[in-house]
């Protein structure tokens, strides 16, 4: 019997429509073998965060049953990305046709230059925990040991709007 694991990726898109490259970005996601969409939140009209001077983004979530280890989930996600029209070289927190971060993968902590788990700020996004928490608002965050919802709560508002479409 394969074991399989529980992962969260955190997927957003300011270029083009929006809404639709999240859609597609979860529909070829689906496609992979491998991959099990279990659980998805609404979408969020969202402010940009740190590159700030661009369009507003369109965020969601998925949970994903998987029997692919983190790092070959990570390269389907990469491979999703390029797919969608995502180049390899781009400005660091700067506009996209479509963002697919692991977040979490189980309660996994990895600290390496390809991938970090958990993701390094998604305690501090609002456009990454309000998702989440759609999902499963008592996921518990493996390095601060905090449920998400709680950490959500404790966010400052400014300069995080997280709108529902």
């Amino acid at each position: 019997m394969v074991e399989h694991s529980i992962a969260y990726v955190s997927i957003g898109s300011n270029l083009g429509d929006k809404l639709q490259n999240c859609l597609s970005g979860i529909a070829f996601l689906a496609a992979n073998e491998g991959i099990r969409i279990t659980g998805r939140s609404r979408f969020y009209r969202t402010e940009p965060v740190d590159f700030t001077e661009q369009s507003w983004f369109v965020n969601g979530a998925v949970r994903i049953e998987s029997e692919l280890g983190a790092f070959e989930l990570l390269d389907r996600l990469q491979a999703v990305e390029r797919e969608a029209g995502r180049p390899p070289d781009r400005v660091r927190f700067g506009p996209r046709i479509l963002d697919l971060d692991l977040v979490m993968y189980d309660q996994l902590i990895v600290e390496h230059p390809r991938l970090h788990l958990p993701h390094p700020r998604m305690h501090c996004r609002r456009f990454v925990l309000q998702p989440l928490c759609d999902i499963d608002p008592h996921i518990i965050h493996p390095l601060l040991g905090k449920a998400l919802h709680r950490l959500l709560s404790e966010l400052d508002e400014h300069g995080q709007q997280v709108v529902p479409l």
